[in-house]
């Protein structure tokens, strides 16, 4: 995991230091463990949040907070009397910032994993990413079968790599951003790109001139998954936003905001606000309850679902 090289204090510092801690003690509590509102932030009554520029799930517009995630803890933020301050970093530095906990927080389609788990708090999935394709125009693609023989394209790094390389005569394309692999696939030269579903959607809105389409792919079994393992990222994930260890209850408080937002329909209207069907994006598959159940859930606890 990602973590920042410190410069060693100065003396000087780490005498300031103790005697702030002394008068901590002294208080009867320290640091976040005292906070007045309650949810253990670093700062009382305010929830420092990391996230990177990569629309539509998060960036900063006029010294805002924008994308789906954003718009998700905003809600939570608003009803739990919180002020955001955001910092803008990578995706190492948002995982790092919490394990670090350096921020209170980190969003934007942050996949649950149980890695991840031990090294942080996960809330409950505010959606769930399916397995979506970018096509050009009508083409018919819905299952594994659909897909042999066939270009796929994605991202360099990104775990469909694995996928695309366990499908039977599929010639595999890896692009350095998304924006060539979607021009590719205008042009004819990739039949299937594979990306964050909801970037798929973006672009469709941002760059109509490119024809592309959203499809979503049937996701493999897990007896097929079983046999070829590398096909599981051809499956569902959760998302979640990361907490620090030491934030039990403000993971727990956003949970509930979340679970809320299943119920009223304000989930369902922000997936389509960004282009998201809420079907395939609130429905979550059968053996993520079981897989958090046996992590990081007790266990009762069921995934949450529209």
């Amino acid at each position: 995991m990602f973590s920042r090289i410190h410069k060693p204090l100065r003396k000087s510092a780490l005498a300031a230091i103790g005697v702030v801690a002394l008068a901590l003690t002294a208080c009867g509590g320290s640091g976040a463990a005292s906070n007045n509102d309650g949810l253990d932030t670093i700062t009382p009554g305010k929830l420092t949040v990391a996230i990177e520029p990569y629309m539509p799930y998060t960036a900063m517009k006029d010294g805002q907070m924008v994308g789906l995630d954003a718009e998700i803890l905003q809600a939570a933020a608003k009803k739990l009397n919180l002020t955001i301050e955001p910092q803008v970093t990578d995706f190492n530095g948002m995982l790092g910032g919490v394990q670090s906990r350096r921020v209170d927080i980190s969003i934007g389609g942050i996949a649950w994993t149980k890695e991840r788990a031990k090294a942080g708090l996960f809330t409950d999935p505010p959606y769930y990413s399916p397995p979506a394709m970018a096509v050009k125009g009508d083409q018919d693609v819905k299952t594994l079968a659909d897909l042999q023989g066939k270009s796929l394209g994605t991202v360099t790094g990104y775990v469909w790599v694995k996928s695309i390389k366990a499908v039977p005569d599929a010639k595999l394309s890896s692009y350095p951003d998304a924006n060539g692999l979607f021009a590719d696939i205008a042009a004819g030269r990739v039949d299937v790109g594979f990306v964050d579903p909801l970037l798929i959607s973006y672009t469709q809105a941002q760059r109509p001139d490119l024809g592309l389409q959203t499809k979503y792919l049937t996701p493999p079994t897990d007896e097929e998954v079983k046999k070829s393992p590398d096909l599981a990222y051809f499956q569902p994930y959760m998302t979640s936003f990361y907490v620090p260890k030491e934030e039990p209850k403000l993971e727990k408080a956003i949970s509930g905001v979340i679970r809320d937002m299943y119920t009223n329909g304000q989930l369902a209207s922000l997936i389509k606000k960004y282009g998201g069907d809420p079907d395939q994006y609130l429905k979550p598959s059968l053996s993520m309850t079981s897989e958090r159940q046996a992590t990081d859930r007790p266990a009762d606890w069921k995934a949450p679902s529209n």
